[in-house]
C-alpha cells in the first residue's frame, strides 16, 4: 500500500519538471538565447532518461495520455530545430540535411517497431509449459529488449542527435548536429536490421502445427493422470499454490493453465504446467490419459474444460468458511466436490444449491501438514504472540468479510497497548484490490505498529543512556527502516524495530541466497515466453527436495533473525502463512478458510464480528466461530482472549476447538493426505470406467469394462463411500455426521 501513496505525491512534481523544461526549451528557441535551450534540452533528455529508474509510473501516466517516448523526443527534436534557424551559421542545405536525418531517424525506428511487432507475435506459442523438456523444438532466444519493445529505444538511440544538434546550437557548426543525427542513424538501421534477423529460418520459431504435434507427443509420453486446472488473474496464483506440493503426491501430475502470465506466477515446483490459452487447443486433453481434474478454484473459463466427457472434475476450493462463496451454486457442474470434513458437507446441505450430497467427499485437508501443534502455553518470559491476519473485502463487499475496515485498527491499537504482545500483522494479499476504504485502513495498521516500534526503540535507547549514565536525550522521531538490499525487505517483511541481538546477522542473508538460487526462473530477466519456456526445462533430480529443505532453513533464519519484541508487518510469499501460524501463540482472523487451517495447530484463536448479528447468532451462524472468543468492532475481548493464552487454565474454548477441529477438517486417522489419495483413485477409477463402456464394441460389454467397473466400485468402498444417509441440513451438530463420502458418478 505505501507505494500508492508515494506514486501520487511524486508524479505531479516530475510533470511538473519534464513540462517546465520543455517550457525552457520553447522559450530559449523563441527568444532565441542559446545558452537557455542547450541547457533546457541536454536537462530534458536526463531528466526523461532518469525517470526510467526514478518515477517509472510517470511514463505510465503519460503513455495513457498517448504522450510516449516518441510523441516527448519529437518535442524536444521540434524545439532544437527552431532554435537552429535563427543561427546564421547554420545555412538551408544544412538544416535541410540535420532534418532529413531526423526524420529518417523516425522512419527506421518505426520500421523496427513494426518489426517488433511481427517478433513477438510470431514468437507467441499455442502451448506454454514449464518443467518439460522442449529441445524438440529447438526454441530460439528472445531478441535485445531494446530493439523487440518500444520502451526506451528512442530516447536511447537518439541521445547523439540530440547531443549533436545542442552542439551545433552552443558552437554554431552545423558538423556536430551532422555526426550526432548519422550517428542516431546508424544506430536505429543497424538495430532495425539486426531484429530483422528473428525473421530469418535459423531464428524463426515452430509454426503452430510443429507445437501441437510436439503437445500430442508429449502427453502420449508423459502419460499424465490427474491434473490442476487453474484460470486466474493477477495475484491468484496462491489459490493453485497451495495444493502443488499434494499434487506432487499423486501419479503422473500436471498442472493445466489458462492464462500466459500466470506460467510464471506459479510458485516452485517439479511438476509438469502447460498452459493453453485457446480452447481449440485445450480440446487436445480429450484424447490424453488425463483422468481427472482438480479445481481449486471457480472461474469463467472453467466451463470450458468441463466441455471433455473423457476427464472427471473435482472441485477441491483454495480454503474452506463460512462465508457464502464456500457453497457457490456453481459447484453443482463439477463431477464431485471435495471438502476437508463433515462442516462443508453439511454447509453445502443447508444451502440448498444443487450440489448432491453423493458427490460431496471429505478429504481433508492434506496441505496443513507444517503445521505444528502447540505445546503449552508461551514461555513466561517471553512475550505472547499474536497473529491478526484478516482477510479482504471481498467481491461483495459485505461488511463482514474483512474486519480491517471497521475493526482493524481498534483491534490493533488493543494489541499494541497490552505489554505482554508482539504483533504479527499480515493481510491478505489482495486487501483493498476492490474498496479503496480497505486500502487506507491497512495503511493506517502498518502506520500504527511503525509508531508502536519507534516508542519501543527510543524506550530502549533511553534506558540504556540511563544506564550509562549519559543524559535523556530529548523527544525525536525517528524514521527506522531496513538497510537497503536487506532480504526481508525484499520479500516484504518488515520489522522497523531491528534484529534479534543474538542472531547472526548473516545467516538470513545466507539462506535467502540460497533458497533464491534454488527457486529463481531460469532465463535471462528481460526473456520472453519462448525463451523462459527452454531454459525451464525438465527440473534436476531432487530438485524439489532440496527447495523443501532450504524453505524450511530459511524459516529458522528468519524468525531467529527477528527481535522477539518487534512487532511485524508481513506481506509477500515469504513466510508463508503455515510459518506464522507456527511462530504465533494465538491468531485473531475473520470468517475465513484462514481460522479452518489454523485449528490445526490447536491453538486459541478470536474471530472479529463485523457482522452486525448478537454473539449467539454470529457463532451460530458461522460453525468456525464455536472454538474462538469473539471480538466486537471496538475490540472488547483482547484482554480475556490474551488470559487465556498465557493461562490454559482460563481457556474455555479448549475442548470446543477440539472438537470443531475434526468437524470442520475430518479426522486424525486416517491421515488427510491417505484419505485425499483414495478419492483420486475412485475418481480416476470412475474415469476409466467411463472410457471403457464407451470403447466397448456393441453387444459386448467386455471383460475389460466389467473389470474397470468393478475396480471402480471396490476404489469407491476404500474411499469411503456407502456410509448411510446423506446429512440432515436442519441439524448442525459438532461432530461427523453418517453421509456418504462420495460415489463416483
Amino acid at each position: 500500500m505505501p507505494a500508492g501513496p508515494s506514486l501520487r505525491r511524486g508524479t505531479p512534481l516530475a510533470l511538473g519538471i519534464l513540462l517546465g523544461l520543455f517550457a525552457a526549451q520553447l522559450v530559449g528557441a523563441q527568444l532565441p538565447s542559446a545558452p537557455l535551450l542547450c541547457a533546457a534540452g541536454a536537462a530534458c533528455l536526463a531528466f526523461d532518461l532518469g525517470l526510467r529508474f526514478w518515477k517509472p509510473g510517470v511514463l505510465a501516466v503519460l503513455g495513457r495520455v498517448h504522450c510516449d517516448e516518441t510523441v516527448r523526443q519529437l518535442l524536444r527534436d521540434l524545439l532544437l530545430v527552431m532554435g537552429l534557424t535563427h543561427l546564421s551559421a547554420v545555412d538551408t542545405l544544412a538544416r535541410l540535411l540535420l532534418v532529413g536525418g531526423l526524420l529518417s531517424c523516425y522512419g527506421a525506428h518505426f520500421v523496427c517497431r513494426a518489426l517488433g511487432v511481427l517478433v513477438r507475435r510470431a514468437r507467441t506459442l499455442p502451448v506454454l509449459t514449464r518443467n518439460v523438456d522442449t529441445s524438440p523444438l529447438n526454441l530460439s532466444p528472445a531478441p535485445p529488449r531494446l530493439l523487440a519493445y518500444p520502451g526506451r529505444r528512442m530516447l536511447l538511440f537518439s541521445v547523439p542527435a540530440t547531443a549533436g544538434m545542442i552542439a551545433t546550437v552552443a558552437a554554431e557548426s552545423v558538423v556536430w548536429g551532422l555526426i550526432g543525427v548519422c550517428t542516431s542513424l546508424l544506430l536505429f538501421a543497424g538495430g532495425t536490421a539486426y531484429l530483422a534477423t528473428w525473421l530469418l529460418p535459423g531464428k524463426r520459431p515452430p509454426g503452430e502445427e510443429k507445437v501441437l504435434r510436439w503437445f500430442r507427443a508429449w502427453l502420449a509420453d508423459y502419460r499424465p493422470e490427474v491434473g490442476l486446472y487453474f484460470s486466474g488473474g493477477s495475484g491468484t496464483a496462491y489459490q493453485a499454490n497451495m495444493w502443488l506440493s499434494t499434487l506432487a503426491t499423486l501419479p503422473r501430475p500436471l498442472v493445466v493453465l489458462r492464462e500466459r502470465p500466470m506460467t510464471q506466477q506459479l510458485a516452485d515446483t517439479d511438476v509438469p504446467i502447460v498452459c493453453i490459452p485457446r480452447v481449440a487447443h485445450l480440446m487436445e486433453l480429450e484424447h490424453s490419459t488425463l483422468k481427472m481434474l482438480l479445481h481449486p478454484a471457480n472461474a469463467p473459463k472453467t466451463s470450458q474444460v468441463l466441455r471433455i466427457p473423457t476427464i472427471k472434475h473435482a472441485f477441491t476450493n483454495h480454503g474452506e468458511s463460512d462465508k457464502l462463496s464456500s457453497c457457490n451454486p456453481y459447484a453443482k457442474v463439477y463431477d464431485q466436490v471435495w471438502v476437508a470434513g463433515p462442516a462443508a458437507r453439511l454447509r453445502y446441505a443447508r444451502a440448498d444449491v444443487g450440489v448432491d450430497d453423493r458427490d460431496v467427499v471429505e478429504v481433508g485437508r492434506p496441505q496443513l501438514a507444517p503445521i505444528r501443534r502447540a505445546e503449552g502455553p508461551p514461555p513466561a518470559t517471553g512475550p505472547v504472540t499474536v497473529l491478526y491476519a484478516p482477510t479482504w473485502e471481498g467481491w461483495t463487499n459485505d461488511p463482514g468479510n474483512t474486519s480491517v475496515i471497521l475493526a482493524g485498527e481498534n483491534v490493533v491499537r488493543a494489541l499494541l497497548a497490552d505489554p505482554r504482545v508482539r504483533l504479527l500483522y499480515r493481510p491478505h494479499p489482495m486487501t483493498g484490490s476492490v474498496n479503496p476504504r480497505a486500502g487506507a485502513a491497512d495503511a493506517r495498521i502498518r502506520a500504527l505498529i511503525a509508531e508502536a516500534n519507534e516508542r519501543t526503540a527510543a524506550a530502549r535507547e533511553a534506558a540504556r543512556d540511563t544506564a550509562a549514565g549519559r543524559p535523556a536525550p530529548g523527544p525525536r522521531r525517528t524514521q527506522l527502516r531496513l538497510p537497503a538490499g536487506d532480504p526481508v525487505a525484499e520479500r516484504g517483511a518488515v520489522s522497523v524495530a531491528g534484529r534479534h541481538a543474538d542472531a547472526d546477522p548473516g545467516e538470513l542473508a545466507r539462506r535467502e541466497a540460497a533458497l533464491d538460487a534454488l527457486t529463481a526462473r531460469a532465463g535471462r530477466p528481460w526473456a520472453d515466453e519462448m525463451e523462459r519456456m527452454a531454459a525451464q526445462g525438465t527440473p534436476r533430480p531432487g530438485h524439489a527436495e532440496a527447495v523443501e529443505a532450504a524453505t524450511e532453513a530459511w524459516r529458522r533464519a528468519f524468525w531467529a533473525a527477528q527481535d522477539p519484541s518487534a512487532h511485524l508487518v508481513l506481506t509477500g510469499a515469504r513466510p508463508d502463512l503455515y510459518s506464522c501460524f507456527n511462530e504465533a501463540d494465538v491468531l485473531v482472523s475473520d470468517v475465513s478458510s484462514v481460522v479452518a487451517d489454523h485449528l490445526a495447530s490447536g491453538k486459541p484463536y478470536a474471530v472479529v464480528n463485523t457482522a452486525g448479528l448478537p454473539e449467539d447468532e454470529f457463532r451460530a451462524a458461522n460453525p468456525t466461530v464455536r472454538g474462538a472468543t469473539v471480538l466486537t468492532p471496538e475490540a472488547d475481548g483482547v484482554s480475556a482472549l490474551l488470559d487465556a493464552v498465557v493461562d490454559p487454565g482460563q481457556d474455555k474454548l479448549a475442548e470446543a476447538r477440539a472438537e470443531l477441529t475434526e468437524y470442520l477438517l475430518g479426522p486424525a486417522e486416517p491421515p488427510s493426505l491417505a484419505r485425499f489419495q483414495d478419492a483420486v483413485r475412485a475418481l480416476c477409477a470412475a474415469a476409466e470406467a467411463r472410457r471403457a463402456r464407451q470403447t466397448s464394441p456393441p453387444g459386448a460389454a467386455g471383460a475389460r469394462a466389467a473389470g474397470v467397473v468393478e475396480l471402480a466400485e471396490t476404489a469407491e468402498a476404500e474411499a469411503g463411500g456407502d456410509q448411510g444417509d446423506p446429512a440432515d441440513p436442519s441439524e448442525l451438530p459438532i461432530a461427523r455426521p453418517a453421509a456418504p463420502q462420495g460415489a463416483p458418478r
